[in-house]
């Protein structure tokens, strides 16, 4: 009886200690507001899926998303109001998103989708759905939100041409007027207007 007793306290601490690992791997990996990917992971799995490009020849895209105005959200509406926007954003993210993407929260308001085995086409499709499940979606206490996103797919330029080119594209979609998606290489571009 003393024997099955010890080994019952052994297996409930060997449980125990890989539910404490699970909740730690969990804390060193998901930003707590959104329940996404935390950047840090992001830019892991953004090394690990360009390489796995390059070597399999397949395509890998990136949408990267910025909340327009957001600063205004939070000086109009207060903190909580800009987190509970955050967190809808995010759960739109997720919704829209297939298991083996990744979609993470890299900064403030800023979020980033990479999707493999997805062109630049098809990475600007899911964006601009999204983009539109965004814009159409009535947020409790602060109203309409709108987001601006880039898109570009993996070239020769590793990691971090995609990402700067998923950036310039960002940014070429906040200066034309925002709540678009611009997807582009650095040299010809595609833009999805914001419908009416």
């Amino acid at each position: 009886e003393e024997r099955l007793r010890a080994l019952a306290d052994l297996v409930a601490l060997a449980v125990a200690n890989a539910n404490s690992r699970r909740r730690l791997v969990a804390l060193a990996t998901t930003d707590p507001l959104t329940g996404l990917a935390n950047h840090r992971t992001f830019h892991d799995r953004l090394g690990a899926e360009a390489a796995r490009s390059a070597r399999g020849g397949t395509p890998l895209g990136l949408v990267l998303i910025d909340l327009d105005h957001f600063k205004r959200v939070n000086d109009t509406h207060g903190h909580q109001a800009g987190d509970d926007v955050l967190r809808e954003v995010a759960r739109r993210l997720r919704g829209r998103s297939r298991r083996e993407d990744v979609v993470a929260r890299v900064g403030g308001e800023e979020l980033a989708w990479l999707l493999p085995g997805a062109g630049v086409a098809e990475a600007l499709e899911a964006a601009e759905r999204l983009r539109g499940d965004i814009r159409g979606a009535d947020f409790p206490g602060v109203g309409r939100v709108t987001a601006s996103m880039g898109v570009a797919e993996h070239a020769d330029d590793g990691p971090a041409g995609l990402l700067r080119r998923a950036d310039l594209a960002l940014y070429r979609a906040k200066a034309g007027g925002r709540d678009a998606c611009v997807a582009g290489d650095g040299v010809t571009e595609v833009t999805a207007a914001p419908s009416a």
